[in-house]
């Protein structure tokens, strides 16, 4: 199956980053974000000092997202708005080249996808993940959306480390093939 550029950063701007479902993004959305990930990564347990590490991390991502994205600067991002802003941004560029405050966020995502903390992600750690953002009946797309990220090196150490993560995350953003195998990094869309 192929998944267009478009539904892509549908699919983040819906089930990554608009945390309140109001339809944008706002700064609200940022703080949720940073709570949702202190208690994920810490496995329910989320301290004062982890929880104000991820609200640096978030509104630092937040503010970058506005002068990227908010054209009207209203403090609200549409879906447009971000679309443009990840166009301008990421499309046609490696993850090297991304935004700073993008890259931090990817790079914390990673970390809360490796629920086991071993610096992979394994295909049950994907499948968790997955299933927490989509409604899905059968758990074999997902799988198959995981085998499709994965090149012989992932095979052998038995998933996704974060260098190749970002590599995948940068592809995700920045092709805009529909059948390159990073469209599968969130899993079946």
């Amino acid at each position: 199956m192929a998944y267009s550029w478009d539904n892509r950063v549908d699919f983040i701007v819906r089930y990554m980053y608009d945390i309140d479902n109001n339809g944008f993004l706002d700064e609200n959305d940022f703080l949720c974000m940073a709570v949702r990930a202190c208690v994920v990564e810490g496995k329910g347990d989320c301290s004062a000092s982890r929880l104000d590490e991820y609200k640096k991390l978030m509104n630092n991502l937040w503010e970058e997202m506005c002068q990227i994205a908010d054209d009207d600067k209203d403090g609200k991002i549409s879906t447009a708005e971000f679309k443009e802003g990840v166009r301008k941004t990421c499309v046609g560029k490696k993850y090297s080249e991304f935004p700073q405050a993008m890259k931090a966020f990817i790079e914390s995502n990673f970390r809360i996808l490796d629920i086991n903390g071993d610096g992979i992600v394994g295909i049950e750690e994907f499948r968790f993940n997955c299933i927490t953002r989509m409604a899905i009946d059968d758990v074999a797309p997902i799988d198959k959306a995981f085998n499709a990220l994965l090149t012989d090196e992932d095979r052998k150490v038995g998933g996704i480390n974060m260098d190749r993560y970002k590599e995948l995350y940068g592809q995700f953003l920045s092709n805009t093939a529909e059948n390159h195998p990073a469209v599968y990094l969130f899993g079946p869309l």
